[in-house]
């Protein structure tokens, strides 16, 4: 096998996904496998920045064909300019959403109220959430 080259168990190991997973990626077209080795898939190091990518994607709630969607992506294609950037508000408003959460969370941590659940600032801080 081409020393460039890393087997499908190393980057299964590598990149915490099952090499069933990565076969289905390959499925997909995210990702693509440039050799073999005897039976084995081999893929080049830079697929395990790709796997990188896609995983934040996905945990920014970006749908598998949204992400192949993005890896394809030319510069004219405004259409996909326009659901990244829709996208893109998604993930602020989920932010700003989270950082109320952590805030709420930050005010019950040193809250001596009792019971807690009845403190105007905590009320105040857990209604700022769901804002």
């Amino acid at each position: 096998m081409d020393d460039t080259l890393i087997d499908i168990g190393e980057v299964a190991r590598r990149s915490g996904l099952a090499a069933s997973a990565l076969r289905f990626y390959e499925r997909k077209g995210l990702i693509e496998a440039e050799g073999r080795n005897g039976l084995r898939r081999a893929y080049r190091p830079e697929t395990l920045e790709r796997l990188a990518l896609i995983a934040c994607a996905r945990d920014a709630g970006f749908t598998l064909a949204e992400i192949g969607a993005f890896l394809r992506a030319r510069p004219s294609d405004d259409d996909l300019r326009e659901r990244m950037a829709a996208k893109e508000r998604e993930v602020s408003e989920r932010v700003e959403q989270l950082t109320r959460l952590r805030d709420s969370l930050r005010h019950a941590v040193t809250c001596d109220h009792d019971p807690l659940i009845e403190c105007p600032e905590f009320k105040r801080a857990v209604r700022r959430v769901s804002a």
